[in-house]
């Protein structure tokens, strides 16, 4: 099949009462996001039955438009900013070929 798609699901654990905030950094991931070439889908989500365990659901064009993702100004600026929220290291996400859907 051609013209699949990149996607990544993943998970980041807070500590304890830090799910809110942790999530309020990733959406601001999020609106820089929206100007990142090749990001289709950029979703932020808590847990209803855990607060403190953050979803973030990526759709990309191809893996390296992710991978550039990364570089764009105030990136990595977040990124420091959630790390001491952290329980712990952050979770290997799920790689995905996406095959298609409704978006």
């Amino acid at each position: 099949m051609k013209n699949r798609k990149y996607g990544l699901h993943g998970k980041l654990k807070a500590k304890a009462g830090q799910g809110e905030a942790l999530a309020k950094i990733l959406l601001e991931a999020a609106e820089l996001m929206k100007r990142a070439p090749g990001c289709e889908l950029y979703v932020v989500s808590l847990d209803a039955r855990i607060p403190d365990e953050v979803w973030i659901t990526e759709i990309w064009d191809n893996e390296n438009s992710h991978d550039e993702s990364l570089n764009l100004n105030g990136v990595r600026a977040l990124i420091g900013q959630a790390m001491p929220l952290l329980d712990g290291s952050p979770e290997v996400g799920q790689k995905l070929v996406v095959l298609g859907g409704h978006q």
